[in-house]
């Protein structure tokens, strides 16, 4: 069972080294610091950003390199839609 664990720590640090690779190269260095400063206040909001950029990445989808300004609109974006899903019911 010990092999198993080792193994999944390896796949787990080898795809956080591609994710990472691959902000690198999608991202300028101001939004590299402002997806930093994220990731300390709202963790889970800056692995949302980074899982869908990843997947953009790959899939194509990712032309230009993302700036500190498309970053923003993207973190409006993906708050916005968190937002939306709060609905109050009154009885």
């Amino acid at each position: 069972m010990n092999g198993d664990s080792t193994q999944n720590v390896q796949n787990e640090a080898l795809l956080e080294a591609l994710k990472k690779e691959v902000l690198r190269k999608v991202l300028t260095k101001e939004a590299m610091e402002r997806l930093g400063r994220v990731k300390m206040v709202n963790p889970v909001l800056a692995m949302q950003v980074e899982n869908y950029l990843v997947q953009a990445y790959q899939s194509g989808k990712l032309r230009d390199v993302i700036d500190d300004a498309a970053l923003k609109r993207l973190l409006e974006m993906l708050t916005r839609k968190r937002e939306s899903k709060i609905r109050f019911v009154r009885k």
